[in-house]
């Protein structure tokens, strides 16, 4: 997917610029969708927590069933040389996929030892503090005995994509989607936060959703600021009855929401905070460096 902006990839021990082509009609991850990816971000001269975000990478692969050819360590080097090479100008989207060129004897499950590697690295803005309205979504997350949801897997993004794409068409930018017991999940795209009464709250990782990097930077971020930071099931009348409603991800890292459904938020001050202890601490990433 091309995001807007310049675009440099790597694939094959070589550095090619614009939306380059890496996936064959038979690649087993194009047709069987063992496509494994992460993301992480560049800007401002900083790339926080890339370690992690590549740890996960080659985690999410072990699930797949792939042997990734790559340990983190040199994917978070190869993205900081194409970072050096873009520039820091513009923020970047950072993309490190695996996927299965060829399958087993059995052709469903991937073979192993085909994964092939690639990273992209993107031109995409960070989303301004703005307007931004949530909703409810009809479609509901995956349990783990019946998806890989441990996994960062693209499989997975085709429900996402319905979330938002009904969302929208209702007039919102995007939707908490529950889990199958009619627990609060997250987003189609960002983990969710409430705030009641001066304590946050997010949904507890129960393996029908990612609890994302960015959340858990957020949660540690938070308490060590001095809030209360609670992981509990959740329902959609607690976050309707919140006094203010946050998202964490890696596109935006800490988005502010403003409506939920037809109410109009009363603030978003623990947002503002959470957003500006992100980005001293991303900036400290730098002074350490």
């Amino acid at each position: 997917m091309a995001l807007g902006g310049r675009i440099l990839t790597w694939y094959e021990g070589r550095w090619i610029e614009g939306n380059a082509p890496i996936l064959g009609a038979a690649d087993h991850g194009a047709w069987q969708g063992t496509m494994v990816f992460d993301g992480g971000r560049a800007f401002e001269g900083v790339a926080p927590d890339l370690d992690r975000h590549c740890a996960r990478l080659v985690r999410s692969a072990e699930i797949m069933g792939l042997a990734p050819p790559m340990e983190p360590g040199a994917l978070a080097a190869l993205f900081r040389e194409g970072i050096t090479r873009l520039g820091t100008e513009v923020p970047l989207y950072l993309r490190p996929m695996m996927w299965s060129r060829d399958g087993s004897p059995a052709i469903i499950d991937p073979d192993p030892a085909s994964t092939a590697v690639a990273v992209c690295l993107e031109g995409l803005p960070l989303r301004a503090p703005g307007p931004m309205s949530l909703t409810v979504s009809p479609w509901r997350r995956p349990t783990p005995d019946s998806a890989l949801t441990e996994a960062k897997a693209a499989c997975h993004y085709p429900n996402n994509a319905r979330i938002v794409r009904d969302a929208r068409s209702r007039g919102f930018d995007n939707a908490l989607s529950l889990d199958q017991e009619g627990h609060v999940a997250e987003t189609a795209s960002t983990n969710a936060f409430l705030v009641s009464d001066g304590v946050v709250r997010t949904p507890v990782p129960n393996g029908t959703f990612l609890a994302g990097i960015t959340r858990s930077r957020v949660i540690e971020l938070l308490r060590e600021d001095g809030v209360e930071v609670v992981e509990e099931a959740l329902t959609v009348a607690d976050f309707a009855e919140a006094d203010e409603i946050f998202l964490t991800g890696n596109a935006n890292k800490v988005v502010q929401v403003t409506r939920f459904e037809e109410r109009e938020m009363p603030s978003t001050a623990t947002a503002e905070r959470a957003r500006r202890l992100y980005w001293d601490f991303a900036h400290q990433t730098r002074r350490a460096a």
